[in-house]
């Protein structure tokens, strides 16, 4: 999805539409991802390494609206669980962003200027300003190198 991860597209799908059922079969089962894919309300968490049985009991699974997370899900829960008084005041701030502030914040990240942003997005350069100035002060950031580290830390952006 080249402008949306599944992340992105959970919490739209769970906006517009509340009853959907939402199934991420995926390779990644980074621990901020799964984290962030449960808050945003997936029904279905499946790893494509696990047994295609697997797959099989959660599409049933969720058919009959319940639910199923891959063997590894409660490993990554337990281990969330385990850090979870050391969350930082940057992870609390993060959730904050809207998501017009989390795309934005994302192409800041990666190191693209305000007009390109503003192209890409089809909005104002001085609306991709105020974004940017919401984000620095959410996240407590002073520069764009700030936001990149973070976005780093997060898994959001490869270096």
């Amino acid at each position: 999805m080249p402008n949306l991860n599944g992340i992105g597209a959970t919490r739209q799908i769970n906006q517009f539409s509340p009853e959907s059922r939402i199934i991420i079969y995926t390779m990644y089962s980074d621990k901020e991802l799964v984290i962030d894919l449960f808050k945003a309300g997936i029904s279905v968490y499946v790893l494509k390494d696990d047994p295609l049985s697997d797959l099989i009991f959660a599409l049933r699974a969720v058919k009959g609206v319940g639910t199923y997370f891959s063997t590894m899900a409660p490993t990554i829960l337990v281990r969330h669980m385990e850090g979870f008084e050391e969350k930082t005041t940057e992870e609390d701030s993060f959730d904050t962003l809207s998501q017009r502030e989390r795309e934005v914040f994302l192409l800041l990240a990666e190191g693209k200027g305000i007009k390109k942003i503003a192209d890409e997005l089809f909005i104002s350069p001085k609306t991709v300003e105020s974004h940017k100035y919401n984000i620095m002060e959410k996240l407590q950031a002073t520069s764009i190198v700030d936001l990149t580290k973070i976005a780093i830390r997060k898994n959001l952006i490869k270096v």
